[in-house]
């Protein structure tokens, strides 16, 4: 009988001691989830992932139910634990709840901002045009999300914040603009280059629409992303389970 494949995220797991509590394996768990560094639909072994961690299957075990519920990790009969694969439709209205969320939060940020935050947009703008410059589709992704928190974190709507983090969570597995074209990429930062302009201005006016017309584009692009190596679930294989 063959031997089973030892699952690719065991290798990104970082145990500084074994022994650990569950906070902290669910901790680790989670940043290897949301930086990409596993596929979509990986499995998670849970009596290996255990004995990395030194501990029982337990702790692993409610660590995973959190991310179930985080919508980071799914479990099935006879198949266990899997990082979660979005299908099309569920990571095109992932993106719609995001943008809503920002959209509720920018008039807000307009109106509280102070210099540190407008200092901070600028800044993860300028990380964006790096990553641009240098062609790092990682790093353009990583810095993407800073940038969007970044203009609506002066909302200081904790509540509303922290359900957008949650919902972009859910997306980071698939690390959609790894994905896309580097032409995809910079008219994106233009877009972000055009919101920046008018939140300094003070335009929530101008930021609205320059933000909707960053999602339509947006939701163009992640249409283009690919169905058949397994970064989304088809869909066809989603109904029929």
């Amino acid at each position: 009988m063959p031997s089973r494949r030892r699952s690719p995220l065991l290798a990104r797991l970082v145990v500084e001691a074994p022994g650990r509590p569950q906070q902290a394996i669910l901790d680790e768990l989670r940043r290897v989830l949301l930086d990409g560094a596993v596929l979509p639909g990986t499995p998670i072994p849970l009596a290996e992932v255990a004995d990395l961690f030194g501990v029982s299957q337990i702790p692993v075990r409610e660590a995973l139910k959190t991310l179930i519920g985080e919508g980071l990790v799914t479990h099935r009969s006879n198949f266990g634990y899997t990082v979660a694969q979005l299908t099309p439709l569920e990571l095109r209205e992932m993106y719609i709840v995001r943008e809503t969320l920002e959209s509720a939060a920018l008039a807000a940020a307009v109106a509280n901002a102070t210099d540190g935050d407008r200092a901070a947009i600028v800044a993860a703008n300028e990380a964006l045009q790096h990553a641009i410059r240098e062609d790092d589709p990682s790093a353009y992704h990583r810095q993407s999300r800073g940038f969007h928190l970044a203009l609506t974190r002066p909302s200081r709507m904790h509540r509303l914040l922290h359900m957008l983090e949650s919902a972009w969570n859910v997306t980071e597995p698939v690390q959609s603009m790894v994905h896309v074209s580097g032409d995809d990429r910079a008219a994106l930062h233009a877009d972000h280059c055009e919101m920046v302009g008018v939140f300094l201005a003070g335009d929530v006016e101008g930021l609205l629409t320059a933000a909707e017309a960053h999602a339509q584009r947006l939701n163009s692009v992640i249409s283009t992303l690919p169905t058949d190596t397994g970064l989304l679930m088809p869909t066809d294989i989603s109904s029929a389970q």
